[in-house]
């Protein structure tokens, strides 16, 4: 099962004691990076956050946004009336100054806007772990829609990589096909140009010098441990692929691998078709790195 890190999750709960809004946004990153927005009157839930979001998720950039409001039972906000009292004193000796016309009345909602007037007093301590059932299980549910996003995203990837991966056994077969062809062809091409080298002259050409020679070659050239190891890394690559767990990291690690493979055989082979199948395998490893790019 492959997930992708990018996503977006959300979700509203609301309980007698609080109202909870999250939006969760994530993008591709190397590591597990983490950031949110709290309200102050959760701000003590931070760690707690962040412990649930690391046990369900393991790479990826998180943004986290909270709208938290308290019903009004618990919420910690009061009108402090000696305030409100002053600010209506002043307000009727202007009044009582100013000309019957010029006067005009003034609406509570507007008094209430005044500094000091409406107030935030200290929650206890009660008041705010009852906002935290509801947060955390807001925080779920955003976790869970975040997964179903991630899974049908991981699905498309996933089908992209074994189509990648059958693309190099394909051309692995070629190059297997071709390998034992190159020794023989370079046989034939040694033995032409030495003939055409000593023809005019009365030096005679010993089989053991040519046999030789090309037994170096063949040692040179001989791909056959990169094909075995090659073919392992895709075996390896496809349980990684099925595992029940994402392994974008360990998928990462095999893709180098087979990179390395791959690129040792187009340096030792030394025939065209080989090389073309090289090419066409080297493509194949870059879109699986782009995919891992975005794999959990």
């Amino acid at each position: 099962m492959l997930l992708s890190m990018t996503g977006f999750g959300n979700a509203i709960r609301q309980s007698e004691t609080a109202y909870v809004s999250i939006e969760l946004k994530a993008v591709n990153n190397r590591y597990l990076k983490v950031s949110m927005r709290l309200p102050d009157v959760v701000a003590r839930f931070e760690s707690d956050i962040e412990n649930l979001v690391r046990r369900n998720i393991a790479r990826g950039a998180i943004q986290l946004s909270f709208r938290v409001r308290l019903t009004s039972q618990s919420s910690g906000f009061s009108i402090d009336r000696s305030v409100l009292d002053s600010y209506l004193r002043q307000l009727a000796e202007v009044t009582n100054e100013l000309p019957a016309e010029e006067a005009s009345p003034v609406a509570l909602s507007d008094l209430l806007q005044l500094p000091g007037v409406v107030s935030e007093s200290e929650l206890s301590a009660e008041s705010v772990e009852s906002v935290w059932p509801t947060l955390e299980a807001a925080l779920r549910e955003t976790l869970e829609h975040f997964h179903d996003f991630r899974r049908t995203e991981g699905e498309s990837m996933l089908q992209d990589l074994k189509l990648q991966c059958s693309s190099i056994e394909q051309q692995v077969d070629e190059v297997e096909k071709f390998a034992p062809i190159v020794v023989s062809e370079y046989r034939e091409k040694l033995l032409e140009r030495v003939r055409k080298a000593i023809q005019d002259t009365d030096v005679p050409l010993e089989d053991k010098d040519v046999i030789r020679e090309v037994a170096l070659f063949a040692d040179r050239c001989d791909i056959n441990e990169e094909i075995t190891r090659l073919r392992s890394h895709i075996q390896q690559f496809h349980r990684f692929l099925d595992d029940e767990k994402s392994l974008g990291r360990k998928l990462e690690f095999l893709g180098q691998e087979m990179f390395r493979e791959i690129n040792t055989i187009g340096s030792k082979a030394n025939n065209v078709t080989i090389a073309h199948s090289v090419v066409e395998m080297k493509a194949a490893i870059e879109r699986i790195r782009e995919v891992l790019q975005n794999v959990e």
